[in-house]
């Protein structure tokens, strides 16, 4: 007696697009790879920070958003800003960390570290529509390719 078993599953294998699909039996396409969230790694830093900071604050480690600025080294009005999200509904906070929801819509502008200058001053000054400006290290590094 062998204690081998075969088990034969009907299945195609296509290529479409680059990308490699499983067809089932019954014709539908199941993609091969589950598609990557987009998981704003920023707004869930900023999302761990304020939880941190309202603990620290229910514990009695600050007495106040100031005291929080100054042992971080950080301005209290992004403090305050930040421990606001503490407030987000309990759904919205796990759609954030689970990266079902786009925050790109958000961003005013993307900049070059050698732009943060005019940047800040755009922004400070309310001019050319700059709301919410995202320093990018990497747009300066751009490569022609010809």
């Amino acid at each position: 007696m062998s204690d081998t078993i075969t088990v034969h599953v009907p299945m195609a294998f296509r290529q479409r697009g680059g990308r490699k699909l499983i067809v089932s039996p019954d014709g539908a396409a199941m993609p091969a790879v589950a598609p990557r969230q987009n998981i704003d790694n920023v707004l869930v830093k900023a999302l761990a920070r304020a939880f941190r900071w309202q603990k620290l604050l229910d514990r009695g480690a600050y007495s106040s958003i100031k005291e929080i600025a100054a042992k971080e080294k950080i301005d209290p009005s992004y403090v305050g800003d930040v421990l606001r999200l503490t407030l987000l509904a309990p759904d919205i906070v796990e759609m954030i960390l689970d990266g079902r929801i786009d925050s790109t819509f958000l961003i005013s502008h993307h900049l070059d570290l050698e732009e943060a200058p005019l940047g800040y001053k755009n922004f400070k000054e309310k001019q050319n529509e700059y709301t919410k400006v995202v320093l990018r290290p990497d747009l300066g590094t751009r490569i022609a390719l010809h």
